[in-house]
């Protein structure tokens, strides 16, 4: 009778620590990484200045991160793509690096963007790009619904892409239908 009840005690104890492991499976990327990293592509920014767009987490504590694109994106903002150094760590995702000085600074960081090797401006076709926002139409039968999701790849109208929900929980494909939507079917 009592290693009935010792072995119920070690499976209740288990049951009640497996969810804490599951949770701790991932990490959450900050600032200060994500500063870093840009630090480490040429431009010097600090960690108050970036803005991360979403919750992004990774499936390790400390993963490399890369920067695979810089543009600028309103008067004073910058619109920084990452991406984890090892793929299987997390999703490309984009930060805002909001800039601040005087213009000499903003001029020298201008320099600086110019010295960065960053890949090819995307074809002229593409009217969505990889990690933008965008809007999903989901249509059914007898529902409509709308979803905010993050594209996954770039497409021209008429072409279907991979987009995620913001949580990266649900994946769909969806044919692109201008430069911030996308249908797709229940």
């Amino acid at each position: 009778m009592s290693s009935q009840r010792l072995v119920a005690i070690v499976v209740l104890w288990a049951a009640a620590l497996l969810p804490a492991a599951a949770q701790s499976s991932r990490f959450s990327i900050t600032p200060d990484q994500v500063a870093s990293a840009i630090n480490g592509a040429g431009l010097h920014v600090s960690a108050d200045q970036v803005t991360l767009l979403s919750n992004i987490v990774s499936a390790a504590g400390n993963p490399g991160l890369k920067v695979d694109s810089i543009e600028k994106w309103a008067d004073q903002k910058l619109m920084v793509r990452l991406e984890c150094a090892n793929p299987g760590e997390c999703l490309p995702f984009i930060v805002a690096v909001r800039l601040d000085g005087a213009q000499q600074e903003r001029q020298a960081l201008s320099a600086r963007l110019q010295s960065v090797s960053l890949p090819a401006t995307p074809r002229a076709t593409e009217v969505i790009r990889a990690g933008s926002m965008a809007v999903l139409f989901l249509e059914g039968p007898h529902v409509h619904i709308q979803l905010s999701v993050v594209c996954l790849e770039n497409g021209s109208i008429g072409q279907d892409i991979r987009v995620t929900t913001r949580d990266r929980r649900l994946t769909f494909v969806a044919k692109v239908l201008n430069d911030s939507a996308v249908q797709g079917r229940l």
